[in-house]
């Protein structure tokens, strides 16, 4: 059962932790200048962790989403995250939202630089669901003919911005694949390419053995 934290309960969380934090810093010792020059990485790795926990409550305990729609952004490169948030806070940065265009504005960039860092360090864990095997096989020979250059290793490595296919959920892959293949979603013209030549030849199957695909590999 996923458990949902309210953002009261949160901010009020955090206030304590700072609050805390004040009282001790007046009987703290001096620091010796070795431990003041550890303490700025420490600080930096506390804070990009309170920040990836607000997002907790739609992608999951580290990025690592419950489903069925939400993505995992665990393990996901830190320039594709950068990338996405900067898109979700430009009106015309070309990612399709329902709520994350109002949220990414709410952050600065330094704390997307934090929560880059910190989403990257973590372990991608792929969706336990339900596959058509048949369908999986289908689609495995299309992404080796016409998505493994880019999403390589099947899709489970994010190389240059690609993004981790292989293990998301099956609802979340379809949106983007529709909305990629629908101009509703920006992407590489090569994929678009790619992805239009693909539907062309087999139609919405094609879409479907490849969700499938991706789903299979857990």
């Amino acid at each position: 059962m996923r458990h949902k934290i309210s953002l009261s309960t949160m901010f009020v969380a955090i206030g304590l932790t700072f609050s805390a934090s004040a009282v001790f810093a007046e009987d703290a010792p001096a620091k010796t200048e070795e431990a003041k020059t550890e303490a700025p990485a420490a600080g930096n790795d506390a804070r990009a962790a309170m920040l990836a926990y607000t997002c907790a409550g739609c992608h999951g305990t580290n990025g690592n989403s419950q489903g069925p729609a939400i993505p995992t952004i665990a393990g996901m490169a830190e320039d594709t995250f950068t990338d996405a948030m900067n898109a979700f806070k430009d009106p015309e940065g070309g990612k399709n939202a329902t709520i994350m265009d109002r949220i990414a504005k709410g952050y600065s960039d330094e704390d997307i630089a934090a929560m880059a860092s910190f989403f990257a360090k973590q372990k991608f864990v792929a969706a336990k669901q339900d596959f058509d095997a048949a369908k999986a096989e289908s689609g495995k020979k299309i992404h080796e003919k016409s998505c493994e250059k880019c999403h390589e290793e099947g899709g489970t490595k994010d190389v240059d911005g690609s993004g981790i296919l292989a293990g998301q959920w099956k609802p979340y892959l379809h949106y983007s694949l529709v909305d990629a293949l629908n101009g509703d979603r920006a992407v590489p013209k090569k994929m678009a390419k790619k992805l239009k030549s693909v539907h062309e030849e087999k139609g919405d199957a094609a879409i479907a053995e490849l969700i499938e695909y991706y789903a299979s590999q857990q």
